[in-house]
């Protein structure tokens, strides 16, 4: 048997160290493997729990105190009239109202100049009478007398007045006009209109044309009321008008009255979100022969937990109530064999209109105990406990697991990096032990004339076996 060196002293591989220390870390990889299955089962645990909490943000609105009871304005024409309401003081009602005439604010338009940014007013000073009674002086000077440097003087004070430069394309020469107006609608609100003393300007400049604050009139179910803005809140209660128009002798139907596809939205929304929970309960359960539920959450106690509950209390009687629907399937509202809800609106929208107070009972109830709505909310408040509830339990019990890897793994590389050292201790040495082995051979072999190719074979490093 022949005796030779390698292309390290040793003759082994030169990787052989990383090849030892990639065997050790076999162990490590399996628990990463487990690990990561358990970061996904986390996932698909927070997932559900965000679904569950849609379900109770959903219900939040349909549970307050006015909630399922919405209120929208209906005018017979919204140029002339529009408006919002406040759906918590606001009740059902129709009412006719005419536009008389609108409340106007104190306005103003200068004479026409060539340019806005050129030619010069003058200098000098102008005076506002505000409606507060005082009298108010605004000087000026070279650096702000083009009119739209103006403008903008008019509008940096604290005036109650508003100026901007507009364009009269009906004028060739002369377009540029400066635009003044109050701020204050109506008489109350109304000022005189500023008095301009300016000198060496380009032109003269002058208010050409005049507009002085003025009160509007309404009627409403035929009583006259002078207004002073054109957005009324105590004419109707609960709404707020919107005067856009004023249309003399013309009578326009304003209506207050449940805005039923707003609460139809609102119960699709809710039956949309219990699906989405117990779709992904199904997804999670549809087991096959290649499933791998370490990763998943199919077949979990959990899962079952949270149908049971939801199933148990929408498929139960309300009870407490007066009203004759007791049960969500009198309002079209279902279970069907693949185990979602199904939601019919047309009968949603039939029982609605013929009995809105009991659908607003059978859901509402007294808003604390009793009542579709409270019941629900009891159930998803113990599902979303923060000490005891389930989704927060399995949450807590897969975070400890993967603790528990994070700690076996960390142990474990600790272990791999001292048998590298160790390895790499070792293998250092033989290497050394082996390098002064083979210059010892060669010295010998020197010393008996083998190296020097003198034809002695008086001994050789390789023996035949």
């Amino acid at each position: 048997m022949g005796i030779s060196f390698g292309s390290i002293n040793t003759g082994l591989p030169p990787n052989i160290v990383q090849q030892l220390v990639d065997a050790e870390r076999v162990p490590i990889k399996a628990i990463e493997d487990r690990k990561n299955k358990s970061n996904e089962q986390l996932k698909l645990v927070d997932d559900l729990t965000n679904k569950v909490r849609d379900i109770f943000s959903g219900l939040k609105e349909l549970g307050n105190t006015r909630g399922f009871a919405d209120m929208k304005l209906a005018t017979g024409d919204p140029n002339i009239l529009g408006g919002v309401v406040d759906k918590s003081i606001a009740s059902t009602g129709s009412y006719m109202v005419e536009v008389e005439k609108l409340a106007h604010k104190t306005s103003a338009a200068s004479n026409g100049f060539p340019d806005k940014d050129q030619t010069q007013v003058g200098v000098g000073y102008f005076k506002v009478h505000g409606a507060d009674g005082r009298t108010r002086e605004v000087y000026v000077d070279g650096n702000n007398n083009t009119l739209d440097k103006l403008a903008a003087l008019i509008n940096s004070k604290e005036l109650g007045l508003k100026a901007a430069v507009i364009q009269d394309k009906s004028d060739k020469e002369n377009p540029y006009k400066l635009m003044i107006s109050g701020t204050g609608i109506g008489e109350d609100g109304g000022l005189s209109f500023p008095t301009f003393y300016f000198l060496d300007g380009d032109q003269d400049f002058y208010l050409d044309k005049e507009r002085a604050a003025e009160n509007g009139k309404v009627k409403v179910d035929g009583f006259e009321f002078e207004i002073t803005d054109n957005k009324l809140k105590d004419i109707i209660p609960g709404v707020t008008l919107d005067l856009r128009q004023a249309a003399p002798g013309r009578e326009i139907n304003v209506s207050v009255g449940e805005d039923k596809e707003l609460i139809l939205g609102k119960i699709k929304k809710f039956v949309d979100s219990v699906n989405s929970v117990l779709g992904f309960v199904q997804m999670q359960n549809a087991l096959t022969k290649d499933s791998d539920t370490t990763k998943t959450l199919g077949g979990d106690g959990l899962l079952r937990n949270i149908e049971n509950r939801l199933r148990d209390t929408l498929q139960n009687p309300v009870f407490g109530i007066s009203g004759s629907i007791k049960y969500l399937a009198q309002v079209g509202i279902s279970f069907t064999r693949t185990g979602t809800l199904q939601f019919d609106e047309e009968r949603f929208q039939n029982v609605v209109a013929k009995q809105l107070g009991d659908v607003q009972e059978f859901f509402i109830g007294d808003n604390q105990t009793i009542g579709l709505v409270p019941k629900i909310k009891q159930m998803l408040n113990a599902l979303l406990d923060n000490s005891n509830g389930p989704l927060f339990q399995r949450s807590r019990g897969i975070k400890q697991k993967i603790d528990q890897f994070n700690q076996q793994i960390a142990t474990k590389e600790r272990i791999v990096a001292q048998k590298e050292a160790q390895l790499k201790s070792q293998f250092a040495r033989l290497e050394e032990t082996m390098s002064k082995l083979k210059s010892q051979g060669q010295f010998l072999a020197a010393r008996l004339g083998v190296d020097g190719g003198g034809g002695s074979a008086g001994f050789n490093l390789t023996q035949q076996a």
